[in-house]
């Protein structure tokens, strides 16, 4: 664990995460490593008491099918609370196609309503946008621990967010225990097989996917 990052682990601190999806996952692969959702679970687990543990991220309504939505079946049924908003496609006036999404807002609603039954928030994203949020909750006498970078080629997080949040963990300290590489994401066939077809789809998929 980097100097900045100090945890008081106890099994009698009570913990929400909320994971922004795109952004962790764009950092990860900023890194050169892909996130093991069962075993960053199991981390934060070590971490304290989880009262929740949400993961974010949007769909773009116009799609029928997205490659994400393996994960996400995956997560549904193992621990995690799973969060989409639809995203919406337009071309701004550059002529340059865009998203927009709420994803900002969900999390922000959803950790005001857990502050009052927490210790610590744990927030997996590096948007600046977010330090109002952290600010908020603060007030409501809860630890903030941030995870994001400093080592990716350009800062993952914003130097407000960083600031403003009691700790910051770089999620580099974390990668031996919660990564995979990214040339072990093709599993052999018989490691598929083995699986049930839940799990055959999320491992097949679930890394493959690039996040909007």
């Amino acid at each position: 664990m980097n100097a900045d990052h100090i945890l008081i682990a106890s099994s009698s601190s009570k913990i929400a995460v909320f994971i922004d999806g795109s952004n962790l996952h764009s950092t990860a692969k900023a890194l050169g490593f892909d996130i093991d959702y069962k075993c960053l679970l199991k981390e934060f687990e070590s971490w304290g008491t989880l009262v929740r543990v949400c993961y974010y991220t949007a769909i773009i309504e116009s799609q029928e099918y997205s490659s994400v939505r393996p994960l996400l079946d995956w997560l549904n049924y193992n621990g995690f609370t799973v969060v989409t908003t639809a995203t919406k496609e337009f071309v701004d006036a550059s002529g340059r196609r865009k998203v927009k999404s709420n994803i900002d807002l969900e999390i922000a609603v959803d950790a005001m309503e857990l502050a009052d039954r927490i210790d610590e928030m744990v927030l997996c994203s590096g948007n600046g946008d977010f330090r109002s949020l952290v600010e908020a909750v603060q007030r409501h006498g809860v630890r903030v621990t941030v995870v994001s970078s400093l080592a990716t080629q350009t800062s993952m997080i914003a130097d407000e967010l960083r600031r403003q949040t009691d700790v910051f963990c770089d999620i580099r300290e974390l990668r031996s225990r919660i990564g995979r590489d990214r040339s072990e994401r093709a599993p052999s066939r018989s490691t598929r097989d083995q699986a049930p077809r839940l799990m055959q789809r999320a491992i097949a998929r679930s890394s493959d996917d690039d996040e909007e």
